[in-house]
């Protein structure tokens, strides 16, 4: 079958090269397939700086995920339940800092947080106050991955809290409980699996990220899991095994979080969707009210509104340097021309145009592959349906980096030109993503009556055309918002494509990583700003087309 094919090359074939280079002497190779075989790289798990970056990962993964739990229900309970003022910014407050890429907003907090030159500090101390604010750390860390996996629970929490049943709560009520403990004993029990689910990806996509760590962790001698995996490849020579070695216990610390998330919630009855559509009650805060609306908007100052002031201040400034806050009122102390330099420069167009490039293809393709996949799963009767379906979610426990690593080694064995090129990049892209295009596809097949194809299939039609002239159109809508989502999350990443690009093939988020891995954080803010533009432009494009569709 082709589907399971590009399955196994794209999914399976990268994961066993790493298991591959774990367990050989040598990385793989072109037309080495056999390898020597030794369990010496094992022995780099012994070693205090893995030992540590375990240690520092389990930490930092734990915090930032109760960060972004905190936050990031309680702003789905405000946006969804309560009679907070302000709910439709509230919901914006959520979902906004999804379009700041977590690289951009590690690198504008390195511009705000930084000890002796950071914006937060300098204000500070103008107005008399020491410069306390310190971003280089554990607790900077966990803040900033806190504040920008938010979003993730609270999409999740909200959508659980919007489609509840109302007559459970009714019924708890009608037998004399206050609302305390209606909410304690009905409501927040029947959102289990989405903060369960939620606080599970949390905790992957934080102890997996690379560039959070990367800038803000590694400056101050902290190391994780995928910091370490980033050195060890760039060592001269590239210690690859150690590196493999390393990136399969991470791909194992993931997999034990999922089964434990599905072990807690497997044994338990959740549904809360039934056939009356009454909206939930709204929650009365009182006096809350206000404080609550204010946090929201502390939230969305940290998150958003700050970063992008920061990197439009480092973007405009004609001097890199900044001491005193008088300065910004100097004469020609901020100018466009740096920024409209950068915009018209090589190393911004060509990165552009590149990304946009990967983003378009693997979106395209990315979405076929998605329909196609959940087609068979859901609409046929093939015997090897739920194994394509568990190879399409099998990415969501693997490591974007790990991910990464064995592509990199797939693709620099197998007899086919293609590293070094942009298609690598799109199948990186592709992989790493086909667990969202999956569910977004599933979903809304599994929303769509299956009669409507079957008729036309009784009307002479064949199967294909059926598909085509029925099945595909009506599914529109769920079909273009998972095209825009694996544009989007495209043209974001970084981790997959760390070790698969070329000077010829940088991208938007590789020229970001590469001006401050170079010490050019003035070229890093004015890339990261014209970034944020881009996607902000993407993210309206898409719900204009979404409202475009739906209507």
């Amino acid at each position: 079958m082709v589907q399971l094919g590009l399955l196994v090359l794209i999914v399976v074939l990268p994961c066993l090269f790493v298991v591959f280079s774990a367990l050989s002497a040598t990385a793989p190779r072109p037309g080495e397939l056999v390898p020597d075989l030794t369990l010496d790289n094992f022995g780099v798990l012994a070693t205090g700086s893995v030992l540590k970056g375990m240690g520092n990962s389990a930490i930092i993964g734990g915090g930032a995920t109760v960060v972004a739990m905190v936050v990031g229900c309680g702003l789905a309970f405000l946006s969804a339940r309560t009679d907070v003022p302000g709910r439709s910014f509230i919901y914006l407050a959520g979902v906004a800092p999804m379009f700041l890429p977590a690289l951009v907003g590690a690198l504008a907090w390195a511009l705000l947080g930084s000890p002796a030159s950071g914006l937060l500090n300098v204000v500070l101390r103008a107005v008399g106050l020491p410069g306390f604010v310190d971003v280089y750390g554990f607790g900077g860390l966990i803040f900033v991955l806190g504040l920008y996996y938010a979003p993730y629970p609270f999409l999740l929490v909200h959508s659980a809290l919007s489609l509840m049943d109302p007559n459970l709560e009714d019924a708890a009520r009608l037998h004399g409980a206050s609302m305390r403990r209606v909410l304690t004993t009905t409501t927040f029990p029947l959102v289990v699996p989405a903060v369960t689910g939620s606080a599970v990806l949390v905790f992957a996509l934080t102890v997996e990220n690379f560039a959070v760590a990367q800038v803000l962790g590694v400056p101050a001698r902290i190391d994780t899991l995928p910091t370490v995996i980033y050195r060890l490849m760039n060592a001269a020579p590239a210690r690859a095994g150690e590196a493999a070695v390393i990136a399969m216990v991470l791909t194992v610390i993931l997999m034990i979080a999922v089964a434990l998330q599905r072990n807690a919630t497997a044994r338990r009855s959740f549904t809360t969707v039934s056939g009356k559509g009454r909206r939930p009650g709204v929650v009365r805060l009182g006096r809350w009210r206000v404080p609550a609306a204010a946090g929201a908007a502390v939230y969305f100052l940290l998150a958003v509104a700050l970063p992008l002031g920061a990197l439009g201040i480092s973007a405009l400034r004609t001097s890199p340097y900044l001491s005193d806050l008088a300065q910004l009122g100097d004469e020609n102390a901020l100018s466009l021309y740096p920024l409209w330099q950068t915009a018209t420069s090589a190393d911004f167009l060509s990165p552009l145009l590149n990304s946009l490039v990967v983003g378009l293809l693997a979106a395209g393709i990315g979405t076929l592959l998605c329909f196609a996949l959940a087609y068979t799963a859901h609409r046929t009767t093939h015997r090897g349906r739920a194994l394509l379906e568990y190879l399409a979610m099998l990415p969501l426990a693997v490591p974007a980096i790990v991910l990464g690593l064995g592509l990199l080694w797939t693709w620099l064995t197998l007899p086919v030109p293609v590293y070094g090129t942009l298609a690598v990049l799109v199948i990186a892209c592709i992989a790493v993503f086909l667990p969202q295009g999956y569910r977004g596809v599933s979903a809304s097949i599994l929303a769509l009556d299956r009669d409507l194809e079957d008729s036309a299939v009784m009307l002479g039609a064949r199967r294909a055309r059926a598909v085509l002239a029925v099945t595909a159109p009506l599914l529109r809508v769920g079909l273009s918002s998972t095209f825009l989502l694996l544009l989007m999350l495209a043209m974001r990443e970084l981790t997959a494509v760390l070790f698969l690009f070329t000077t010829d093939t940088r991208l938007l988020s590789i020229a970001i990583f590469d001006a401050y891995d170079n010490g050019s954080l003035q070229a890093a803010a004015e890339i990261s700003l014209l970034y944020t533009v881009v996607i902000g432009f993407l993210a309206v494009v898409a719900r204009r087309v979404g409202n475009t569709e739906e209507s």
